[in-house]
């Protein structure tokens, strides 16, 4: 189900003609400039999807893959000194870390299955990331290395979001049927729903001070609006009215 909405996701990207570039980091979004003032951004302008990263004013826009393959989702570490990402260039999609220039390229999952959306955790030891590994979208966390992989949910998530404290992840799940925002605690236990709409809910973001959770939410490709609500999911209000999605929360100033 996952793959289908990558391609789709992808279709419109090559359609709209747009870069999918969020900053921000550590909010399940996979982008983000990592405490340093750039943000890290794919983009499909050498004929394939390949990670960039450019300073917060849009210069110095920078390739830091170069494969035939596509390269997607970038996430920095909350140092600032790595980025995660996916790739499928041994054929399925894996997660990777490399430096922040590109350097020392690291395969870190090696599944006959679909993995992406790293998403670091605040304390930067762990990256959760979705899979197919048993055949569904699942969540699983890794430590940073690679090593101690463990999936914490058997009945489908994906896009998961740390919350700022390291103590929940929030993540969506098609388990009902069609796509609800759930939450947990950082082990896999305690999964509660938080919304329960006829519409798509998914792409959840969590407020700098994990009181709140953004989310975009679509019943088709066209009507795709940003939502806003308590991390318990209460007071769902709808924010953006001529589209919107990939909601990714700034940092607190």
């Amino acid at each position: 189900m996952r793959t289908v909405f990558l391609i789709c996701a992808l279709l419109l990207g090559l359609i709209l003609g747009f870069s999918c570039t969020v900053p921000g980091g550590g909010d399940g979004d996979g982008d983000g400039d990592g405490g340093n003032g750039r943000i890290a951004f794919m983009s499909d302008r050498d004929g394939d999807w390949e990670i960039f990263v450019m300073e917060a004013d849009g210069s110095n826009q920078t390739q830091l893959t170069n494969n035939a393959s596509f390269d997607e989702y970038p996430d920095w570490s909350p140092d600032g000194d790595r980025i995660a990402f996916c790739s499928d260039r041994d054929g399925d999609w894996e997660i990777f870390v490399m430096d922040t220039d590109g350097g020392d390229q690291t395969q870190l999952t090696y599944n006959d299955s679909f993995d992406d959306k790293p998403d670091w955790s605040p304390d930067g030891d762990r990256i959760a990331f979705a899979s197919e590994l048993d055949g569904d979208d699942e969540i699983f966390v890794m430590d940073a290395d690679g090593s101690n992989p463990t999936q914490l949910t058997f009945d489908g998530g994906s896009h998961p979001s740390w919350r700022p404290d390291g103590s929940h992840i929030a993540f969506d799940s098609y388990r009902d049927g069609d796509w609800e925002i759930f939450v947990m605690d950082a082990d896999g236990s305690n999964q509660t729903q938080l919304t329960y709409n006829d519409t798509y809910d998914d792409n959840p973001a969590w407020s700098p001070d994990g009181d709140r959770i953004a989310f975009e939410s679509y019943g088709t490709w066209s009507d795709m609006e940003i939502f806003v609500m308590d991390a318990d999911g209460g007071n769902q209000t709808q924010l953006t009215t001529e589209g919107g999605w990939s909601p990714d929360w700034g940092p607190a100033k």
